[in-house]
């Protein structure tokens, strides 16, 4: 285990000299603090876990990292119905909706659930659902608007540590905000229609591998990759087909509720 052998921070860490599976975990469901330590960044839901449990986390791991989606919101989730009459259309497969990112009332949603993990002792957020805001997203317009929040984020709480998902497009205009970059699914190709988990194409995997080598180089950027498999025979394939960077990345099952080990 070798948890202090990169800092997310930059410059990029270029020398980084091994990947360790405990590096990085991405879990969104309950667990008990005490069970999860040893990597150098833990992204969780915070609804789970009071400021005594954040404290436990923090003592055990690098830095620990809330979830939030600055794109959408589920209907699940507790500021849903603040914002359900100011949301801009649905994503079916997450049984979400679509933030209005300009909308006074989100933002002001929003930065009360960044205050609200910032006191709680979080290290900083897991900015989800960047990609909206790309050419490839539903909402490119507001791509402005989410760079002016990125900024009163920054200004609001110095110290924070902020990991965009996902992106790539517009990270020219958001890395002064930003301490690292997470990319899902760039060896592996999880089929929402039919529920299944498999490889990418070879030719896409190359492709978006050098788009990130390109981001790190020009932008100082650090990257850390999540895949999903859900078979050991699926999770060999994806560590061989990563051994060509040392990018640290996670290996779980598409809904992160579960930590891998105990799925």
């Amino acid at each position: 285990m070798i948890v202090g052998t990169f800092c997310l921070n930059a410059p990029q860490v270029v020398a980084q000299k091994t990947v360790d599976e405990k590096q990085v975990l991405f879990t969104y469901g309950d667990f008990y603090p005490e069970d999860v330590s040893n990597y150098a960044i833990l992204v969780i839901e915070s609804a789970h876990f009071d400021s005594q449990d954040i404290a436990v986390l923090k003592q055990q791991n690098a830095k620990v990292l809330g979830y939030v989606s600055m794109g959408e919101v589920n209907e699940a989730a507790a500021h849903y119905p603040e914002l359900k009459e100011v949301t801009l259309g649905k994503n079916e497969i997450w049984n979400s909706h679509i933030l209005n990112i300009e909308n006074i009332k989100t933002q002001k949603t929003l930065l009360e659930i960044f205050n609200f993990n910032m006191e709680k002792g979080l290290d900083g957020m897991f900015l989800d659902n960047i990609d909206n805001y790309t050419e490839f997203g539903p909402t490119p317009e507001k791509k402005e608007a989410l760079l002016d929040f990125l900024e009163v984020l920054k200004v609001t709480f110095p110290n924070i540590y902020l990991m965009q998902n996902s992106g790539i497009s517009i990270i020219k205009d958001t890395y002064p905000y930003i301490d690292a970059i997470a990319k899902e699914s760039i060896a592996t190709d999880y089929d929402f229609k039919n529920k299944k988990y498999k490889l990418r194409d070879e030719e896409i995997f190359t492709r978006v591998l050098s788009e990130l080598k390109q981001v790190t180089k020009d932008f100082e950027v650090p990257v850390v990759l999540i895949e999903y498999a859900d078979t050991p025979e699926l999770k060999v394939a994806i560590k061989k087909r990563l051994e060509v960077t040392t990018w640290p990345y996670f290996i779980g099952k598409i809904e992160l509720q579960k930590i891998p080990d105990t799925n």
